[in-house]
């Protein structure tokens, strides 16, 4: 088997099975490559590597669970697999720009009459771009 098609299913179980507890060596277990390797080939494909791409799949899921706005931020980070709040909120916040309850609100204030498919895309986090920045509330 060549290593596109490896690392295309490396990359199809990240967006399946996002909130189990993955990691670079089970990723690389299961595709039959060593972990190193997996890293190496993985980059270049998917422009960042095999674990930014699983923390950015969970982040951008995250993310669309605290607009339906049915989920507290403590729900949301175990609905995709993060155990650690910290952990979880700095992530959060380093892909996004914010942290998990400033976008809930601004998502339940902003987003009323968007339909889901467009709010998801143009909120989509972006790795490597620079994150937006909190606009200055009116005193």
């Amino acid at each position: 088997m060549n290593d596109l098609k490896r690392l295309r299913r490396v990359r199809d179980r990240i967006d399946r099975e996002y909130a189990q507890p993955l990691n670079v060596e089970t990723l690389a277990r299961g595709a039959n490559i060593s972990d190193g390797h997996l890293s190496r080939q993985f980059r270049p494909a998917y422009g960042e590597s095999p674990h930014a791409y699983l923390m950015t799949r969970r982040i951008e899921r995250a993310k669309a669970l605290l607009r339906r706005g049915d989920l507290n931020v403590i729900d949301v980070r175990l609905a995709v697999g993060r155990t650690s709040l910290g952990i979880f909120g700095t992530c959060f916040t380093d892909l996004t720009g914010m942290p998990p309850s400033t976008c809930r609100r601004r998502a339940m204030s902003t987003a009323a009459g968007v339909p889901p498919c467009v709010a998801e895309q143009v909120t989509r986090p972006v790795r490597n771009q620079p994150a937006p920045t909190a606009e200055p509330q009116p005193a």
